[in-house]
């Protein structure tokens, strides 16, 4: 998608939970992403969207920190990310298709470790923390599965458990990578609807897909990268606008064509009739 970019006007930055001002990251000296101006700001369901490369694990890698930042800021609850040191306030899903088959635990036991974050390595759960991982499988629909080893479940059911996780420790801000990558589309739905619960609680979502999907119905706002820089940021309703335009344009282009009289001809096509001397009647 080309169309040109809407940047929402932000009247107040006094609830960004994450705010990036001409942000580049990449690997090493190498910028993938650049020139990025974008605030997030608490109660929004944010995607980020795009083909295969355009930037998107490497923007979100940024924001958590998992990759180099190249240029520009990053801000994180108001905080320089070089100074945030709460990062259990951002909760992060990757993108993996399913847990590795050779794991041998239950999904109480995976969830359970979304608590480390909270209470350190060293640290025991107590009967708090053992309310919160059961309440963590029971908002992702997971709750009579909880003693289930996560190997048996189905890759949907995993993505659950991933999630489930991440919200284990009680992040202000869920990240997610590719949450519907190989899972079929039944389970996308219910991949929906666990997030509208989410949405239900007010739990913010930074959401990275290459397709909308069964999620579109409960964004806020949509931000499409390609090439390595955002090419459009606005709201659904503005998005699916500048699509439709696209789209009009593209057929308006060929339909012009074909009115002025000047349709490149490609020769007699496999369905054209001829006559007998090869020509066209």
């Amino acid at each position: 998608m080309r169309a040109a970019r809407l940047v929402p006007i932000e009247p107040d930055d006094a609830d960004a939970v994450v705010t990036l001002r001409g942000a580049a990251f990449g690997y090493g000296d190498r910028a993938v992403l650049t020139d990025v101006d974008l605030t997030i700001h608490s109660g929004e369901i944010v995607a980020i969207v795009g083909p295969n490369g355009s930037g998107k694990s490497t923007l979100m890698k940024g924001v958590l920190g998992l990759n180099e930042r190249v240029a520009g800021t990053v801000t994180l609850f108001g905080v320089d990310s070089n100074e945030f040191h709460d990062r259990a306030r951002l909760g992060y899903v990757p993108q993996r298709h399913t847990l590795s088959a050779s794991v041998r635990a239950t999904a109480e036991e995976i969830v359970s470790t979304g608590r480390l974050s909270r209470i350190g390595w060293l640290g025991r759960l107590h009967a708090t923390d053992r309310q919160i991982v059961a309440r963590s499988l029971e908002v992702v629909g997971l709750a009579d599965r909880a003693a289930t080893e996560v190997s048996t479940l189905s890759g949907g059911q995993q993505r659950r458990v991933l999630i489930a996780r991440a919200l284990a420790g009680q992040p202000d801000v869920l990240i997610m990578d590719e949450p519907t990558a190989g899972v079929d589309a039944a389970n996308q739905h219910v991949l929906a609807d666990v997030l509208a619960r989410l949405v239900e609680r007010d739990v913010t979502m930074v959401i990275v897909t290459h397709e909308l999907g069964a999620l579109e119905r409960l964004l806020t706002r949509i931000v499409v990268i390609d090439g390595g820089r955002i090419r459009f940021d606005g709201t659904p309703q503005e998005y699916a606008h500048a699509r439709d335009r696209v789209h009009h344009d593209h057929d308006s282009h060929h339909h012009d064509l074909e009115l002025d009289g000047h349709r490149p001809s490609l020769g007699p096509g496999p369905l054209d009739v001829t006559h007998p001397d090869g020509g066209r009647p």
